[in-house]
């Protein structure tokens, strides 16, 4: 299975435990911290699909992790707790949670609450309307009707030439795309002094886009080919 999963618990040897039954059971994609700030660390970059979350984590609360995750992710959230009381239940699911497993509990139960918040996840994807007007790659949104680009639901500040790269490299997201054919594209016919110019943008997209510029985990230059947009940064 394709699917990530962030395991986050500051007891080891559960993130160990859970982590087999995952494996047994074909997920391939799964990383493991033990605080809350590694988790916050972490979840941007590796964009899981589901987050088992401890509630009680030594640096941070769980829930305030929910919390925090909630502001840039819609990515299922299962709460991971000692404490079997109805209020905190309702506390893990109003601040962001999807599900609430009290421990002690069983591995397998954990894979199978993982797999059904994954079904729910395709059966909303599946029953979206009409999402051809807009196009998510990783943390990027494309709203075409608008012509606005968003980065984990804030509007990026881009000139129209920025805008018109940025939103044909996420329509080709994952394939290299050289610098001849996104000028055609965005300027016209292409010239070789026009690979300066082609350089200077994409350096501005990615101050714009990318959390350290100078080293791009999403937009990134393929020696000799040109440029590529990643769908996910691993």
């Amino acid at each position: 299975m394709n699917n990530r999963i962030l395991l986050v618990d500051d007891e080891k040897d559960i993130v160990d435990l859970i982590e087999v039954a995952l494996r047994q059971d074909g997920f391939k994609s799964i990383k493991k911290v033990y605080t809350g700030f590694d988790a916050l660390h972490i979840c941007k970059e590796y964009q899981p699909d589901v987050i088992v979350l401890d509630i009680m984590l030594p640096d941070i609360d769980g829930m305030e992790v929910c919390k925090k995750i909630r502001e840039f992710s819609f990515c299922s959230i299962l709460f991971l707790s000692s404490r079997n009381d109805d209020l905190d239940k309702i506390l893990g699911l109003s601040c962001g949670g999807d599900d609430y497993i009290t421990k002690p509990f069983s591995p397998r139960e954990i894979v199978y609450r993982i797999k059904a918040q994954l079904r729910r996840q395709q059966y909303q994807s599946d029953m979206q309307p009409d999402n051809r007007h807009v196009l998510t790659i990783g943390t990027l949104m494309l709203d075409k009707e608008s012509s606005r680009i968003y980065k984990t639901g804030q509007e990026i500040g881009l000139t129209g030439r920025e805008f018109l790269l940025l939103s044909y490299l996420m329509e080709n997201a994952d394939k290299i795309i050289s610098k001849e054919r996104l000028y055609e594209q965005v300027w016209g016919e292409y010239c070789s002094i026009c690979d300066n110019t082609i350089m200077v943008h994409i350096r501005h997209i990615r101050e714009k886009i990318e959390d350290t510029p100078s080293n791009p985990k999403q937009l990134i230059t393929i020696k000799g080919l040109g440029y590529k947009l990643k769908k996910r940064t691993d």
